[in-house]
């Protein structure tokens, strides 16, 4: 959908504050109980969702310009998904995430970008991934000597798809082959995309970059058909939203499962057994873009009417993604089948999971925000008083292992698969 098709919902948000904070029966502390990353760290209104609703109709109506200011505002925003989720507690006339991404595409397509952003699509164009330096001859250069098999030439038991950061990120690296390394401990047979392996686009498309995404994600499509593959799996949460809820509306039919899930079902067939123990007080991080952003697409072609020229309604039914049906069992699941691991929940969990900062491409070219968004998340699980913080997502590794609390202090910040290495 354009910007303009978003005008009703512009219309109609109630300004509830939904999109500033958690609801309100799940604020266990007032310190803990805001959503939205922009409008906490920059204090004012615009940034929230429903300033965001606002500032495009003042764009629509032609008075606003794309300043300097309101171009920072409008990619200020991670793409989280933060108050899409608590809006749709009461609401479910409005789609406060879908109107940000459009407002971030309207002002890409008209030429309002942010410094850094040129740099990263053109990653994506030239090399096939959104790692500044990173060439696209040295994305499989982590599989060297762990015996995966190419896809293309013969059938493997689980195709994998490690994503840009973890082919790239050397310290990520090392965690990927774990997880590789614990999927062949199982017995399994382990293929790869081999030279056909490129970037999910799904981080162009949280930076507005549509169109780029679009090409990233036929080529990946093109690949699979090719390759005949029908389930993949994946390491990354970005590449996970991609696959699940992005390639599905293109048309793709690949079953996409993240590898929490997989290992999930392999400890649950007992294909996959702890024989060591890990004694550790953790406390787990879910990833926007597996947890609240995770679920699955389904396809809908119908339009907004009233009746009685009052209630608004969708006909068909419009499918309602409020971020419960997103993948939080699964690594929880996993963490507790570990013997001596004691997991202790911090306060935003689930789909109301605190950002890590990183979403967007905000890392890249909000760095402050990007970090300070970080912090908070690190003040809150120290708060809980653990000795790591666990993630499945690179990203949020990434962004969260630099990140020191408020008081100055930080944790250990791990991957699950190197717990699960550990233990079997």
């Amino acid at each position: 959908m354009k910007l303009e098709d978003y005008r009703p919902m512009m219309e109609r948000c109630s300004n509830c504050l939904g999109c500033k904070w958690i609801p309100f029966d799940k604020v266990k502390d007032a310190r803990f109980g805001e959503n939205c990353p922009a409008v906490c760290y920059y204090n004012f209104n615009t940034y929230s969702a429903k300033g965001r609703f606002q500032m495009a109709q003042s764009i629509l109506d032609g008075r606003t310009d794309y300043t300097d200011k309101v171009t920072e505002v409008i990619h200020a925003c991670l793409a989280c998904g933060a108050c899409d989720a608590s809006c749709k507690i009461c609401r479910y006339n409005l789609e406060p995430l879908e109107h940000n991404l459009a407002l971030k595409n309207r002002a890409v397509s008209e030429g309002h970008k942010l410094p850094g952003q040129e740099e990263l699509i053109g990653q994506l164009k030239n090399e096939h991934n959104m790692i500044n330096g990173a060439a696209k001859k040295d994305r499989m250069s982590w599989a060297e000597g762990l015996g995966l098999v190419d896809e293309f030439k013969e059938q493997a038991d689980v195709v994998v798809f490690a994503g840009c950061k973890y082919s790239y990120d050397e310290r990520l690296q090392k965690q990927l082959k774990k997880g590789i390394e614990v999927l062949q401990k199982a017995g399994l047979v382990v293929g790869t995309l081999g030279s056909a392996d490129n970037c999910c686009g799904s981080r162009a498309y949280q930076m507005g970059f549509e169109d780029e995404f679009k090409e990233a994600a036929q080529r990946n499509i093109a690949a699979f058909e090719k390759a005949g593959v029908k389930q993949i799996v994946t390491f990354c949460a970005d590449c996970y939203y991609a696959f699940k809820r992005l390639y599905k509306a293109l048309g793709s039919n690949v079953e996409c499962l993240h590898i929490t899930e997989y290992l999930a079902e392999l400890i649950a067939e007992g294909k996959l057994e702890f024989h060591t123990a890990v004694n550790k007080k953790v406390t787990y991080h879910d990833p926007c873009h597996l947890g609240r952003l995770g679920e699955t697409y389904e396809p809908w072609d119908g339009r907004e009417k009233k009746i009685y020229n009052q209630i608004q309604i969708w006909e068909p039914r419009r499918p309602r993604y409020n971020g419960i049906h997103g993948v939080y069992d699964a690594p929880r699941k996993i963490l507790q089948s570990i013997p001596g691991i004691e997991l202790i929940e911090m306060d935003r969990i689930r789909e109301y999971s605190w950002c890590c900062g990183a979403g967007g491409g905000c890392n890249e070219t909000l760095e402050d925000f990007s970090g300070w968004t970080a912090s908070e998340r690190m003040t809150e699980a120290l708060f809980t008083g653990a000795e790591a913080l666990v993630t499945t997502c690179p990203w949020c590794n990434d962004n969260l292992t630099s990140a020191k609390g408020e008081d100055g202090k930080s944790m250990e910040v791990t991957d699950l698969l190197e717990l699960v290495a550990a233990a079997l």
